[in-house]
């Protein structure tokens, strides 16, 4: 019987796999249970690490690239048909476009009150008084500093008629050279400018009739504390009564005393 020493061979000796046996049998011996573990962690990890998708690489189109999906080579697409953006629903059409089918309408789509005179006011002084003036006689700071195309006063008889659906359309869609406003006024300040724009023809065009009493015609002109740079409007001064004013007003009698 030959030794057990020289039934024993190493094959592949520079991997280190040992096996005992014959020249007809060979078998491995056991590994582990430990080294068995980490190789499968391993390969676990290796495969985990092939699906990882991090954001900045994953399977998109940069933005008007061409794109071998659409039979038009297009990769940015159209919204589907019918498809509404969230708060763009847009279902009262005169709020949002100041016209009765084709017809501007010559209504308000919300009572004017002193709040929405006063916003129309600011917007108006912010985005119209450039070009039409403070008092809507299209003699603004660009039309005085050589403007080519003077816009035209709101107290021409054309405009004094127009309905208020017409001035809403101007302002949303623009009209010659005037550019459209619809990104910068949201609906509801342009329905405010509306209004106020009324106001402004109103107050350039009232009768005596129409005049508050006790309200002076011209009116007389405000005082102001500070006057303003350009960059910020003029404060008013605070009125301040007159000794005469005071003495005209009606005293009030004392009350008589009881009778004793």
């Amino acid at each position: 019987m030959r030794p057990l020493h020289k039934l024993v061979r190493a094959t592949n000796s520079g991997s280190g796999n040992v096996h005992v046996g014959t020249g007809a049998l060979v078998r491995p011996v056991e590994r582990s249970s430990t080294a068995v573990f980490f190789a499968a962690v391993l390969a676990l990890l290796a495969f985990c690490s092939a699906c990882r998708l991090d954001m900045q690489v994953q399977p998109r189109v940069n933005p008007l690239a061409k794109s071998d999906f659409f039979p038009d080579q297009r990769s940015a697409r159209p919204p589907v048909e019918g498809t509404v953006a969230r708060g763009q629903l847009h279902e009262d059409t005169y709020f949002y476009t100041g016209k009765i089918g084709n017809t501007p309408g010559d209504y308000m789509p919300f009572p004017v009150t002193r709040e929405v005179l006063d916003r129309g006011r600011e917007r108006y002084n912010i985005f119209c008084a450039p070009c039409h003036s403070r008092i809507g006689d299209g003699n603004g700071f660009v039309p005085s500093r050589g403007f080519a195309r003077k816009p035209p006063s709101y107290h021409i008889p054309r405009l004094q008629k127009a309905p208020v659906g017409y001035f809403y359309d101007v302002i949303t869609e623009g009209f010659g050279i005037m550019p459209d406003y619809s990104s910068q006024i949201p609906p509801r300040d342009r329905w405010n400018i509306v209004a106020y724009v009324r106001a402004l023809q109103l107050s350039q065009n009232a009768t005596r009739a129409e005049v508050p009493a006790g309200q002076g015609v011209p009116s007389v002109a405000p005082k102001f504390s500070e006057p303003g740079n350009g960059a910020t409007l003029p404060v008013v001064a605070p009125t301040v009564r007159s000794g005469s004013e005071e003495q005209d007003e009606p005293k009030e009698k004392p009350e008589k005393e009881e009778a004793k």
